[in-house]
């Protein structure tokens, strides 16, 4: 499985949803839960000193390097360890991920262009948000279905199953 950068923006306006700093209740909700869930498996945290901050360019360069795993859990200790916006420290970040601290800002139209693909594919596999899984045509979003898509993985005719069936289908009584 390959880490594939995508721009969280698009994917909530393409499901018509807005993310958690954009509702005043959710923001602090949502980061005190990040908190609580890094003491609970003993994971440094330290939020910047602003978020949500813009992430288009860190993203364009994940992309432009074809980031593996490790350059991905690198940024994300640069923001949620370090407590950084990469856009403030560009020289920092990029030395941080073991690139040259001069490297550019990347704003080729190949790679904008790259970014938006990848959010059209994502948009297209499932995803509404990040983080999201895709596995085998299914959308597994959020930190808290991990343990659902280890489950899956060993469980894999579970979307078959009469109650996961029957639980994708049940008519919404809203619309």
């Amino acid at each position: 499985m390959k880490p594939v950068p995508v721009l969280l923006g698009g994917l909530l306006r393409a499901s018509e949803n807005v993310g958690p700093g954009e509702v005043a209740a959710k923001h602090p909700h949502t980061y005190q839960f990040c908190v609580w869930q890094a003491e609970k498996l003993g994971i440094p945290i330290r939020f910047p000193e602003h978020h949500p901050f813009l992430t288009v360019t860190p993203q364009r360069l994940l992309a432009q390097q074809n980031a593996d795993w490790a350059m991905v859990e690198r940024a994300f200790d640069y923001v949620w360890i370090e407590g950084k916006d990469p856009n403030l420290s560009w020289p920092d970040f990029c030395a941080y991920l073991g690139l040259p601290a001069d490297t550019p800002k990347p704003d080729s139209p190949d790679i904008k262009a790259l970014l938006i693909a990848n959010t059209k594919q994502a948009r297209e596999d499932g995803a509404f948000g990040v983080p999201a899984l895709i596995v085998k045509q299914h959308c597994f979003w959020g930190l808290d279905t991990i343990d659902w898509t280890l489950d899956y993985l060993a469980r894999p005719q579970m979307f078959e199953e009469a109650s996961y069936a029957y639980a994708a289908n049940v008519p919404n009584g809203l619309l």
